[in-house]
């Protein structure tokens, strides 16, 4: 090809290129491709055990969160161990689950617009779906959108508990609300949303406990006045893995949903747990050493675009010495307060701040046992947030 005041190019033939998998199947940590989101599959199948044990003791269900992984596999294995169904955050986030076979979900926030509606309802066809509102508008919309693919969906109404984010103020308005899902077609009152984000990461013990029971008092009120009204509460679902023990112990709850515990993170870990749960990390970001421009720090090749920040820099486990001491969008700087620095191409397992959104920075998520890689997990809603 000649272009004008150009000598002519010679391209070669573009050939595909296909890049190698992070990990296979029987590989040791030493080959597996960085960064990767690593799964160590004793620590994670004890913490779904203790979690689904503590809910079982107190008679009430438990509906881990999807949003934490975003990973069907995942879900999988929790409700195989008896979890009631799952919950998602967003209608998309809620379709390579349905796809996948998961057959109770609630999506635990408003759902808004007739593009998500319309998804909504086509879920509602094919799983028992339920839904969070908060607003009159809102419930004739959902509604309409129901009644159009003659579908029927379980509506819960958000109430707020000092979360002061979504859901109705006042127990007038719940008990209003509640009356208009009852009269609408193609819905099904079936009770009410109590989560307060704001309650998981209190630090301290009994700080936390005090302002769970301050929760649990509102969601109290909010009960009795709806059973008052004519309309009980078969479901009351709420709390996370910050507030699970207290919300499990509070009796008003028929169900948690908590998410992190599978998997922890550098912020769940800096919590003072008491003596009822004991989580422990199974989620890594793996990471190789790729300089070590002086005696004082080295670079590993996780920044950013592999793990999450806002809840703080990574830990690194395995290295009580060592600590990264920023994260930039290819790289974090690692320095050791005692001890020796990692080598050139040593492997870290970094654990990130929140576990959350590292999960959705990534396609795939390595599964380990004792050492090995035994199965490769998609994360197959990655990305899905509408």
């Amino acid at each position: 090809m000649k272009r004008a005041g150009l000598e002519a190019i010679e391209t070669p033939a573009p050939v595909g290129i296909i890049i190698p998998p992070a990990a296979s199947v029987g590989s040791v940590i030493a080959d597996i491709d960085t960064p990767s989101l690593i799964l160590d599959l004793d620590v994670f199948e004890e913490n779904l055990r203790s979690m689904q044990a503590l809910a079982e003791r107190h008679g009430i269900k438990l509906r881990p969160h999807a949003k934490a992984h975003r990973c069907p596999e995942i879900s999988h294995r929790q409700v195989a161990l008896g979890a009631q169904g799952i919950c998602c955050q967003k209608v998309s986030e809620a379709v390579p689950f349905v796809m996948a076979g998961l057959r109770d979900i609630l999506i635990s926030n408003e759902v808004v617009g007739a593009p998500k509606l319309a998804l909504l309802a086509q879920l509602a066809l094919q799983a028992r779906m339920s839904v969070c509102v908060d607003n009159p508008q809102a419930v004739k919309d959902l509604s309409r959108a129901m009644a159009s693919r003659s579908a029927t969906v379980r509506v819960l109404v958000e109430v707020d508990v000092g979360q002061k984010r979504c859901g109705v103020q006042t127990t007038a308005e719940a008990v209003a609300l509640a009356q208009l899902v009852a009269e609408l077609p193609g819905l099904e009152f079936v009770g009410i949303q109590a989560y307060h984000g704001g309650l998981q990461h209190k630090r301290v013990f009994e700080q936390r406990r005090q302002a769970c029971e301050k929760a649990a008092r509102q969601v109290r009120k909010f009960v009795g006045a709806l059973e008052q009204a004519g309309l009980p509460c078969a479901v009351v679902t709420g709390g996370g893995t910050g507030s699970a023990v207290f919300d499990i112990a509070a009796g008003v709850y028929t169900e948690i949903q908590p998410g992190s515990y599978a998997f922890m993170d550098a912020d769940y870990g800096a919590l003072d747990w008491g003596e009822d749960l004991k989580f422990r990390h199974s989620m890594f970001v793996l990471a190789s050493v790729i300089s070590t421009p002086t005696s004082e720090r080295v670079v590993v090749d996780a920044g950013l675009k592999s793990l999450t920040a806002e809840s703080g820099v990574p830990l690194i486990a395995d290295h009580e010495g060592l600590r990264c001491v920023a994260v930039n969008d290819e790289h974090s700087l690692i320095v050791a307060d005692t001890g020796s620095l990692p080598g050139l191409g040593d492997k870290l397992r970094l654990i990130p701040g929140h576990c959350d959104p590292t999960f959705n920075l990534h396609d795939q998520v390595v599964a380990m046992r004792g050492g090995k890689v035994e199965a490769i997990w998609p994360i197959s809603a990655r990305g899905l947030s509408t």
